[in-house]
């Protein structure tokens, strides 16, 4: 067997379809297009955003014009309870690699929030990016203490 004897399995080349040849070879006339209409021009089809008489996606969206856009800047929060944080034991650092560690975050992607929910019995010190009012009040009251980290 040589180079030149080589070729391909049984049905694994197919002759491409000629269509628009005549009655006779069964793909004259339309050529398969059907009659009329986007689909039978040359160079037409219908967007891949068609959506057939709905109004499209993109229609449907909000505009997001402007450069002060506060939707496409918004900061989401993890959102963190006092009463959540009796799980770490008296006199504990509470940092967010903690929380995740404890799983009350899901991960380290957006800052984390303490708010005032619940109560805490237990002394901690708490890190976090944002901190309310009444969730400090309860955690100084605790005995504990709050420090803010940078963004």
């Amino acid at each position: 067997m040589k180079l030149h004897d080589l070729k391909p399995n049984p049905g694994k080349k197919k002759e491409r379809k000629r269509v628009g040849r005549g009655i006779a070879a069964g793909q004259g006339k339309t050529a398969g297009r059907g009659t009329k209409g986007l689909g039978a021009r040359s160079g037409g089809g219908t967007p891949l955003w068609h959506q057939g008489g709905n109004v499209p996606f993109f229609r449907k969206l909000p505009f997001m014009r402007g450069k002060g856009n506060t939707r496409r800047n918004k900061v989401v929060f993890h959102e963190v309870n006092v009463g959540q944080l009796g799980v770490f034991k008296a006199r504990s650092v509470v940092t967010p690699d903690r929380l995740l560690e404890k799983r009350l975050i899901n991960d380290l992607s957006s800052p984390v929030v303490v708010l005032g929910r619940g109560d805490i019995d237990k002394p901690l010190e708490i890190h976090a990016h944002r901190v309310s009012k009444g969730a400090q009040d309860k955690i100084e009251a605790a005995g504990g203490s709050v420090q803010i980290l940078e963004a």
